[in-house]
């Protein structure tokens, strides 16, 4: 393979994704086990990994916006950045309807998307199933007409277009600077991005399971940096000079681009690849990302002698992650990123959509463990509609009156 500009943006993006799936593996930093860890043991720890790894990519973000090293315009175009974050298009059902389902998807499929290539790397077959269910679906999503007629004919005329409201980007510092009527919105971005940034890493180290955890630390701050090396890789000087280059080009550059890491098109991106007949022009940023992750999952499992196949134990888990990862490839497509895409790397722009996804993916998962839960508890007489409203009543989003079954 010549090592041409792109070919060196896709190493960068490999090695990094390298080092990050070996301290996942290492620390068990997992968005899921975040969530059931503060639903079923109210032990937020990993919960404060997640939002320490939140903290430190947009501190990271905006340091390398502040110093010029990275344009802050080519993040905000539609042209460039994959997926476009900061579109004035404020698409809010998209994030809320994809979020959900992705929630839901990596609860039944034991793992976001990320989670989902580490396994593999640990030698978990099950999750090579889960990920060829997340791929099919998102190649779907991606590559045909499905996402349009099913979702976006719909979803896009209850969009919320900013431009027409004098902003031109949906990060938090245009929406509150256009609002309090700023012709520059700059400072109000580096304010914002430097409060919440601080804000989020103090919450994480108020708490003892956090800050007593050398691997929720390690963690949290791997996959933040990771996130902020990779845009630093594709809108800083090489990524620049790459897309100067292939501006003159009749394809769109899926290649490289402004982006950091997902977890979601990748999967659909490798079955495209392969579709395509190995095609080196099909190889994109995520796919070399993902397939990183998965290479230092590996090597972290054969150094610390954790590799071990997993099977399904039964019909049923089979069952369950096969549709955990069709509801992953579509909620992640249709949200533009998952737990790592939405939740890290978009906050990192301080998009308003990746805050509402997160949102969104966090409640879809914790919704589906209470219902679990209370189905096993009371088996045949929680219906699934008592298991729902109960839930809702647990997370105070209905009347304690509305209570169906008794909390145990």
């Amino acid at each position: 393979m010549e090592l041409t500009l792109g070919n060196q943006i896709l190493l960068w993006g490999f090695g990094i994704a390298v080092l990050m799936g070996a301290v996942v593996n290492k620390t068990n930093f997992c968005t899921m086990g975040a969530v059931s860890d503060w639903v079923n043991m109210n032990d937020t720890g990993r919960l404060r990994a997640w939002v320490f790894a939140i903290a430190v990519a947009i501190l990271g973000v905006l340091a390398l916006e502040l110093f010029g090293y990275t344009d802050i315009s080519m993040t905000a175009s539609n042209d460039t950045a994959q997926p476009p974050y900061r579109t004035p298009m404020f698409a809010w059902p998209r994030y809320i309807l994809g979020g959900l389902l992705f929630g839901i998807g990596m609860t039944l499929g034991s793992g976001c998307g990320n989670k989902t290539f580490i396994r593999i790397g640990g030698g978990n077959i099950k999750s090579i199933v889960v990920l060829l269910m997340m791929g099919i679906a998102a190649y779907i999503m991606i590559y045909t007409s499905f996402d349009h007629y099913v979702f976006l004919q719909w979803m896009n005329p209850l969009s919320v277009n900013l431009a027409e409201h004098g902003m031109n980007s949906q990060d938090l510092g245009s929406i509150v600077g256009g609002l309090a009527g700023m012709e520059d919105t700059r400072a109000a971005y580096i304010t914002l991005a430097a409060v919440l940034g601080l804000l989020f890493a103090a919450w994480c180290f108020r708490a003892a399971e956090f800050r007593g955890s050398f691997d929720n630390l390690l963690g949290g701050a791997v996959v933040g940096l990771a996130v902020v090396g990779a845009w630093a890789v594709t809108a800083g000087p090489m990524g620049q000079e790459w897309l100067s280059e292939i501006e003159w080009l009749d394809v769109k550059p899926h290649a490289t681009g402004v982006q950091s890491y997902t977890f979601v098109a990748p999967s659909g991106q490798l079955l495209h690849y392969i579709d395509g007949g190995f095609a080196q022009r099909l190889v994109t940023f995520a796919l070399v990302g993902a397939a990183g992750v998965v290479v230092g999952s590996f090597l972290w499992a054969i150094l610390s002698r954790g590799f071990r196949f997993e099977w399904f134990n039964g019909i049923g888990d089979a069952v369950r992650h096969i549709l955990g990862g069709l509801l992953m490839g579509v909620g992640g497509v249709l949200a533009m990123g998952c737990t790592i895409g939405q939740g890290v790397t978009g906050a990192s722009t301080l998009a308003l959509g990746s805050f509402l996804a997160f949102g969104a993916i966090v409640l879809g998962s914790a919704l589906t463990m209470k219902i679990q839960y209370y189905k096993m508890l009371y088996e045949a007489e929680a219906s699934f509609g008592k298991a729902l409203i109960t839930s809702l009543v647990d997370f105070h989003l209905l009347p304690k009156g509305m209570r169906r079954l008794e909390a145990m």
